[in-house]
């Protein structure tokens, strides 16, 4: 069950909070985040090119948007890049000592946007539906540190992690009038005490769900019944998340952050590494607005 690929290179960096890799199927590049340094990074695995984009603000995830561009779920609200790289408000809620963390775009291109407090003050964060149109939903409005967000193939169930509880909860989505309607929250799995703490996760074309740990220097996948079915230990501490990318979507690639190691940081903490041919993904929804 416990493993140690292959691991490759695929971005050698010092990432302070390295965060929320995703495949840009339309652009054929991963897109990563460095939380605390405000920059949203782009490699292109063919050509090995890579790109830095300054955000204005700490960002906590880049998404691609339909049309071309980027979301990005900033400290103070959800903004856009457009095409050519012109930056607007979607979205602008500034609450002082909160900033936007990890997000996802659900089947139906809405983004899922979690927030978190800088100080992790309990029940500090939230979790909202952003429509195409800027549009705010409160789905949940008491979390700590608003993580992982991932649909199964089906978008039957989507999967979700507040970090501090070491749950992943598993939702139930049903076809509602307005839209879908997500309910049912209830726990799926439960990480032992002294294994990490649940950060970024990603869904496979099988339906099961890889996490990354946090202090647990691992990847695990879990099968869609719960049941742990592999290991990936790492040479670092803090993988922070996952998703499958390249053009076959069959290579994982994995975030990582150096923050609060200081100089025992190892090498390779903060780069954004892959494992080639590690499963199958799923092609992701680009956001609608």
């Amino acid at each position: 069950m416990s493993t140690r690929p292959s691991l490759e290179i695929a971005v050698r960096a010092h990432a302070v909070l390295g965060e929320g890799p995703t495949w840009d199927a339309a652009a054929r590049r991963l897109i990563w985040v460095d939380i605390l340094s405000s920059r949203v990074h782009g490699y292109d695995p063919a050509t090995g090119r890579r790109t830095t984009l300054a955000t204005e603000q700490h960002v906590g995830a880049a998404k691609p948007r339909a049309g071309g561009g980027l979301v990005v779920n900033l400290r103070d609200g959800i903004g856009v890049y457009g095409p050519d790289g012109g930056f607007g408000w979607l979205l602008r809620e500034a609450v002082p000592g909160r900033r936007g963390n990890d997000a996802a775009v659900a089947p139906d291109g809405s983004l899922w946007a979690g927030t978190m407090r800088y100080d992790e003050a309990t029940g500090g964060g939230t979790l909202s539906r952003i429509g195409a149109d800027g549009s705010r939903t409160e789905f949940l409005p008491r979390v700590t540190v608003s993580n992982g967000i991932g649909w199964s193939p089906d978008g039957r169930r989507m999967y979700y992690i507040d970090t501090p509880t070491r749950r992943i909860d598993v939702l139930d989505v049903a076809d509602g009038a307005d839209g879908p309607v997500v309910s049912g929250r209830r726990p799926f799995v439960e990480i032992e005490e002294g294994a990490g703490f649940p950060d970024g996760l990603c869904v496979d074309a099988d339906g099961a769900v890889w996490v990354a740990l946090w202090d647990g220097a691992a990847i695990r996948r879990y099968a869609p019944d719960g049941t742990l079915d592999r290991v990936v230990e790492l040479p670092f501490p803090r993988p922070t998340a996952c998703a499958f990318g390249g053009a076959d979507l069959r290579d994982l690639y994995l975030t990582s952050a150096r923050v609060g190691l200081g100089a025992a940081a190892p090498p390779l903490a903060g780069s954004l590494l892959v494992i080639e041919g590690a499963g199958q993904g799923l092609a992701q929804p680009a956001f609608a607005g």
